[in-house]
């Protein structure tokens, strides 16, 4: 088994997508699923993925597969999400509430207690049901709810300021939507979930090579063109 006191991120990134997967199978009454069936479901070999399940323990049966209400209880517990885990939302603009309304409505395993912002036109509206608040009242909400999860939809010339604040008060993890790199304490995770960079590095599956080695070449014909023009 590997060293129970290490888990690598990789692995801990993993969990979720085969706790989506186990909770479609049991919406289709799977009661038992293989790693060879878990690896189509997912995308991840069954070795892989055998490996990642026992950085935890022993989960299914050999010749059998795993017992998917069981496997996905014990996922959830090693996550965390076998209780609604409350969590906080700073950045009340069209993303903020995107998010705000996705974590409500389609999220069963969190608890948004509050969205914050500091424009006073759109501080006391409400997102749904949760009061936009100003961000004058994150520490008291932070600690009173003992909240360690904040996700981030700010501007990027705010984001470590923010992030500043957020850890003094106690947030021990960050999901980051900023555009930009924040800098924090050892101790705390931030993830960063850039929507611009992930649609942009898409967007170069969507031609050919022969596509992409065309545009290319134009674009050293045409400085070639400059060059002589300009005498270089």
């Amino acid at each position: 088994m590997p060293d129970s006191n290490y888990t690598p991120q990789t692995v801990v990134k993993r969990l979720p997508v085969y706790l989506r997967v186990l909770d479609n199978l049991l919406r289709r009454e799977v009661e038992v699923i293989s790693s060879k069936e878990l690896s189509s479901e997912t995308g991840f070999t069954a070795e892989q993925i055998r490996k990642d399940l026992a950085y935890f323990g022993a989960f299914g049966t050999r010749g059998t597969g795993y017992q998917t209400s069981y496997l996905r209880e014990k996922i959830l517990k090693i996550i965390g999400l076998d209780q609604k885990t409350p969590i906080i939302i700073i950045g009340a603009g069209h993303l903020g509430i995107a998010l705000t309304r996705y974590n409500v409505t389609n999220n069963p395993y969190v608890r948004v207690i509050a969205v914050f912002d500091n424009d006073p036109e759109v501080v006391g509206q409400k997102i749904m049901h949760i009061e936009i608040l100003g961000v004058s009242e994150m520490e008291r909400i932070i600690r009173e709810y003992n909240i360690k999860v904040a996700v981030l939809a700010v501007p990027a010339d705010k984001a470590q300021q923010v992030v500043d604040e957020l850890t003094g008060y106690g947030i021990r993890a960050v999901l980051n939507f900023a555009p930009t790199k924040i800098n924090v304490p050892a101790g705390i995770q931030v993830h960063n979930a850039d929507l611009a960079i992930e649609l942009q590095s898409l967007i170069y599956y969507s031609s050919s090579e022969e596509e992409r080695m065309n545009r290319l070449k134009k674009s050293k014909e045409k400085k070639g063109e400059k060059e002589i023009e300009t005498g270089q």
